[in-house]
C-alpha cells in the first residue's frame, strides 16, 4: 500500500498543469520578456509536460480583438499591441530616428534578395555601399552576417533580422514592408508616389527605387 501511494505521489510531481495554468503561465513569459520567445523556450521555463505550443494557441485566441495581441515573429511569439491601434504610439513613431535614404535601398535590397553579399547590393544599387551605411544597420541590430559564400574570396552574406521582422510586425521575410509601411514607421520621408521624379533629383534613380519596392511587394 505505501508503495501504491509513493507511486502515485512521484506521478502527480510529474504531471503537467491544467492547460488554463499553462496558459497563463505562458502569458506572464510574454508579457516580462521584450525579446520573441520560441515554443521550446517556453517548455524549458514551463514544468514538466507542459505543452507550450498548446498553451499558446490558446492565449492567441483569448487576446483576439483586444487591445494587445500574440503575434508571431519568426519562430517565435510576443505580445504586441493591435495593430489597429498603431496611432496611439505615433509619438514614438515620430521620435524614431530616420535612416539614410542609401540605408533604406540597402535595407529594402537585404529584405528582398537575401542572402546577399556587398558585391550584390552595389551591382542593384549601381553605386558603391559605404561602410557606415552597413555598421548603422548592423547596430540597429536589423541585419546580420550570413553565411559565407563558397565562392572566390568567401565573401560574406547580410540577412534581416528577428528584430526588423518584429519592428514592422511581419511573421516573415515573405511579408515585407513597402514604402508605405516604411514611411508610417517614421524611417522614411514624404515623397512623391514611386517613380515620380524629386524636384531637383534624377528621375531614373527614383524610378530604380521604386522598381526595387514594388517588384517584390
Amino acid at each position: 500500500m505505501a508503495d501504491e501511494t509513493d507511486r502515485v505521489t512521484a506521478e502527480s510531481l510529474f504531471e503537467a498543469p491544467p492547460l488554463a495554468e499553462q496558459e497563463r503561465m505562458v502569458e506572464a513569459i510574454l508579457f516580462a520578456t521584450a525579446e520573441p520567445v520560441t515554443i521550446s523556450e517556453l517548455n524549458a521555463r514551463m514544468p514538466h509536460g507542459a505543452d507550450g505550443g498548446q498553451a499558446i494557441e490558446m492565449l492567441s485566441k483569448r487576446y483576439e480583438g483586444r487591445g494587445v495581441s500574440v503575434v508571431k515573429i519568426g519562430e517565435a511569439f510576443a505580445m504586441r499591441t493591435a495593430p489597429d491601434l498603431g496611432f496611439l504610439m505615433r509619438k514614438e513613431s515620430v521620435e524614431t530616428r530616420k535612416l539614410s535614404r542609401a540605408a533604406i535601398e540597402t535595407l529594402a535590397i537585404i529584405s528582398y534578395h537575401q542572402p546577399v553579399t556587398r558585391a550584390e547590393i552595389e551591382e542593384i544599387r549601381g553605386v558603391s555601399v559605404s561602410r557606415g551605411t552597413v555598421d548603422q544597420l548592423l547596430e540597429l541590430e536589423w541585419i546580420r552576417f550570413g553565411r559565407r559564400r563558397m565562392t572566390p574570396g568567401r565573401p560574406v552574406t547580410y540577412v534581416v533580422t528577428q528584430g526588423f521582422l518584429d519592428h514592422f510586425g511581419l511573421e516573415s521575410a515573405r511579408d515585407l514592408p513597402g514604402v508605405k509601411e516604411l514611411r508610417a514607421a517614421g524611417l522614411l520621408e514624404s515623397r512623391p508616389p514611386p517613380g515620380e521624379p524629386l524636384e531637383g533629383e534624377d528621375e531614373e534613380h527614383d524610378e530604380n527605387q521604386a522598381e526595387m519596392f514594388e517588384d517584390e511587394d
